[in-house]
């Protein structure tokens, strides 16, 4: 299968390869090999290694090119011929041409640089290096000063007092200069050069260094020095030069690994509707789809985000998002299928398809239907359609959402934060009905004293002792239902235990089928099974025994109740008997003397009840204090993470953004739970004391209420109205009070000065729309591993910001994260050098993007389309016309 060439990606180039005589002519030994064994080889490591490129270089000579490339190009690697000439200066330098040219094309080249001997292949020409640099240039070539800090090297020779720091400060001629390995590893006075910061020695442009060494027997491609990576859409020459003009994108050394998302979008396929037949494998990095308005930009956006079933956010992108899909997908019944690397699966690979009017269907690569849903495989995923990023930039809560990525891992905040005050919400509840409930028997026992005082009068008219059987009848009727309670609750406990009891019998042969000490567990199996029949033979010990006392109680109570019956038929006789008293019989009176027995006997055990409710009341004020407590330390856990998240990102982003959290201001609900309250004669002017203190806590704030009106006119300076109607809030609001929590708010301040100007922070209220979007563009490009996907970015942002600094972030952000933004901004893929620009275009009322339009910048032809289609696309070109060669 041929490889396909859509997408910009690291190649890895050999560029010092010498044929196979060389070892014996410059080595001074012999390797042993015939030609054909050379190269067999050569070939051989090449495709061990993933070598796709070979730069030929033997010194002054270009005889055995032809054999070397002839065997190589079958097989897909590339071969720029060319030899090795060292400058009047002895600079060293390694000459590469296309891959068509000719053995006597290279010839007639040679002939051109005045080599002083053609004969003693390493005599230097008798031309500068400069000079000789334009030749090279003008013959359509490429060359790179080999072993610059060795000792025919750039570096070495003007330490030795060879002056040649013009040469290097060269950047048009002089672009490129091979290591021996990382820059890191460097001695300090070379390291510093190569990083351009030394003053004396420093570059307009930084030189792009590579990794490359004399290949004298093929073995010498096992080591790590010999190749450097060079991006390309297709290796080929052209691309190679333009790589070099680009170096911090396009050139890594192998001590340069390249970083891979671990979320990313692979590629996606449309069957069906406006994009039918679209089938796009994306790369890792930036994409960026272009094309005339109409194409179907926003339309493989909206797909995408309509697969894996992303809602927006605002009311108004809702309403765009599915006018699209109904319209561009709706009508064909089209679908949508993609793969998807998941970072939250730790790299697996998923299949995500979507149906028009279907729910999502992951499934993995085996093609099993999968539970997890398409959001599980990216959950740090920022889609955003046209507008969105300005709807973002206005909401105050997304704003602060933002942050959430540079929090430590702490990220179950949410869910403790939401089980304290479930917490807190149960505790509120049995506080209420506990003090409700203490207060009625506080209420009922205080009742005693008076009955008891009118018991006292009954007495006196010696009614007691006629009716003396009463109270005792009344206490045995107390007992006789505690007893039936008492039997009840058993019952109740019992039932509670049987159903919570654990299985004990789970480990069956099933369980332990394959365990390597399976054996091991079989005595703990027998051990737990024992234990779980004692416990269900004392269960049904227990049961049994409670239905036996319950059949006996119930004997026992209608002899009682016999025996009750007779004491009351008696009763009835002596009151009938009873004289009248103050216009009431003396059955009436002897009634009422009962029920007053009865209620005396009633409320006296209530007393001892008291006393319980008040230790559990107590008890549950006690674990609202420790909720409360734990609330507000996992508040300032949270404070604190919010700050060291805004410090990290202004770390990040110093000179560009500034983010800072104002804690606990946003007093919105504070002041929607006091109105709700419907507090007398306060209305929302009344409340505006709120937002005028520099600190407020609802905590505090119902502490005070609990403390008096003395206590709110000396920490809050309330009026007298409001004081004495906070301070009729009930229990039940005061405790909705103390959990209440406020919001916080985050400032962004954005630098708008530009270039080297002193830095300028204006907050996000008072900048333009365009600076508003810049500035929420920072912070979306930092610190996510799940894709970031943007439609025209460029309408909400200020396009001299696009220019001096987001592509500045986006290049540095896009070697671990993906991206994906349709644009008409030449910026982005230009200056952002994407790895994919896909070139839309509208054919037979159909959005098509051809196989032959997609690419890096190193393709022709998606250079001219960004000139011809992008806004402002040839004047981004012009702003760089070396590196584009226009």
């Amino acid at each position: 299968m041929s490889e396909q060439y859509n997408q910009a990606r690291f190649w890895r180039c050999a560029l010092q390869v010498n044929p196979f005589s060389y070892h014996g002519d410059y080595r001074g030994g012999e390797h042993g090999l015939t030609e054909a064994t050379y190269n067999q080889q050569l070939l051989d490591k090449c495709l061990e290694h993933g070598i796709k490129v070979i730069g030929i270089a033997d010194h002054g000579s270009v005889d055995s090119v032809d054999a070397l490339r002839s065997f190589l190009e079958p097989y897909g690697i590339v071969v720029f011929p060319g030899f090795e000439i060292a400058s009047t200066e002895k600079i060293h330098m390694v000459c590469l041409f296309p891959e068509g040219t000719s053995k006597d094309q290279l010839n007639r080249y040679l002939g051109k640089l005045d080599l002083t001997d053609t004969k003693e292949k390493v005599s230097p020409s008798n031309l500068g290096c400069l000079k000789l640099a334009r030749i090279i240039s003008d013959l359509g070539g490429f060359w790179y000063a080999a072993h610059i800090t060795g000792k025919n090297g750039l570096l070495r020779l003007n330490q030795d007092g060879g002056g040649l720091v013009h040469v290097w400060k060269n950047h048009a001629l002089v672009r490129a200069g091979q290591i021996p390995g990382p820059i890191s590893e460097l001695p300090f006075q070379f390291k510093r050069i190569v990083e351009n910061v030394d003053a004396n020695w420093q570059r307009e442009r930084p030189l792009a260094v590579i990794n490359a060494k004399d290949v004298a027997k093929p073995a010498d491609l096992d080591e790590a020095g010999v190749t450097c990576r060079v991006k390309m859409t297709k290796p080929c020459f052209d691309a190679f030069k333009v790589a070099f003009l680009d170096p911090e994108s396009r050139i890594r050394l192998n001590s340069q690994s390249e970083e891979q998302p671990t979320g990313e979008i692979v590629s996606m396929s449309v069957s069906g509707g406006y994009l039918d037949g679209l089938n796009i494998t994306f790369s890792p990095h930036l994409n960026t789809v272009i094309g005339g308005r109409g194409t179907g930009k926003s339309t493989l956006l909206e797909c995408l985000r309509y697969a894996l079933d992303i809602q927006p956010k605002s009311k108004q992108a809702q309403k765009l998002h599915a006018d699209i899909i109904k319209e561009n997908l709706g009508k064909a019944s089209g679908r949508i299928e993609m793969e998807i690397l998941s970072s939250a699966q730790h790299g697996r690979r998923y299949r995500v398809s979507r149906r028009f009017g279907e729910m999502p269907i992951v499934r993995d690569m085996e093609g099993n239907v999968s539970t997890l849903q398409p959001r599980d495989l990216l959950p740090g995923i920022d889609i955003y359609g046209q507008n969105e990023i300005y709807e973002l930039a206005q909401d105050e809560q997304s704003r602060l959402r933002l942050l959430d990525r540079f929090l430590p891992n702490d990220g179950d905040y949410a869910d403790k934060n939401t089980l304290l005050r479930k917490r807190l919400h149960e505790n509120q509840q049995k506080l209420l009905q506990t003090v409700g409930e203490l207060d009625d028997l506080q209420a009922q026992v205080a009742r005693l004293p008076k009955l008891e005082e009118q018991l006292q009068g009954y007495n006196a008219l010696g009614i007691k002792e006629k009716l003396s059987k009463t109270p005792l009848f009344a206490r045995e009727r107390q007992i006789s239902q505690r007893a039936t309670e008492e039997i009840h609750q058993l019952q109740i406990g019992l039932g509670a235990l049987r159903d919570n009891l654990p299985d004990l019998a789970f480990l069956s042969d099933k369980a332990l089928e394959g365990l390597p000490n399976a054996a091991l567990f079989l005595p703990i199996r027998e051990t737990l099974l024992h234990l779980h029949h004692k416990f269900q033979t004392a269960i049904g010990d227990l049961q049994g025994g409670l239905t036996q006392a319950d059949q006996q109680l119930s004997t026992h109570l209608n002899v009682w109740q016999q025996s009750l019956q007779i004491g009351e038929k008696e009763l009835e006789s002596a009151l009938r008997n009873l004289p009248d008293l103050s216009g009431k019989s003396g059955q009436e009176v002897g009634t009422a003397y009962q029920r007053l027995l009865q209620e005396i006997e009633r409320i006296k055990p209530l007393a001892s009840r008291v006393a319980n409710f008040e230790k559990v009341k107590d008890a549950q004020e006690q674990e609202r204090r420790n909720l409360l407590a734990e609330l507000s330390d996992l508040r300032d856990q949270r404070t604190q993470s919010l700050h060291a998240a805004a410090k990290k990102l202004n770390k990040h982003l110093k000179g560009k953004l500034k983010v800072e959290v104002v804690i606990e201001a946003d007093r919105t609900p504070l002041k929607t739970f006091l109105l709700s309250c419907r507090l007398d004669g306060v209305g929302e002017k009344r409340l505006s004391w709120i937002d005028e203190l520099e600190s407020i806590k609802p905590l505090a704030l119902a502490h005070a209420i609990r403390q008096g009106e003395a206590k709110l006119f000396s920490n809050y300076g309330i009026s007298q109205l409001v004081a004495t109607a906070l301070s009729k809030l009930n229990l039940s609001q005061l405790m909705e009070l103390e959990a209440l929590e406020l919001g916080h708010r985050i400032d962004i301040l954005l630098n708008i000065a530009h270039g080297e100007a002193e830095a300028l922070f204006k907050p996000l209220d008072k900048l333009s729309t365009g600076q508003q979007c810049t500035a929420i563009l920072h912070m979306l490009l930092l610190e996510n591993v799940d894709p970031l996907i943007m439609d025209q970015p460029e309408d909400n942002l200020d396009n001299a910001f696009i220019a001096e600094r987001i592509v500045h972030e986006l290049r540095a952000a896009k070697t671990t994260r993906q991206f994906l933004f349709a644009t008409h901004n030449a910026n982005i893929p230009v200056f952002g050098d994407a790895e994919w620009i896909g070139v839309f275009t509208a054919v037979d009322n159909r959005g098509s993007l051809d196989a032959d339009a997609q690419g890096s910048i190193d393709v022709p032809v998606i250079r001219d389309q960004v000139a011809a289609i992008l806004e402002g696309g040839r004047a981004a070109f012009i702003q760089r016309k070396e590196k584009y060669e226009f």
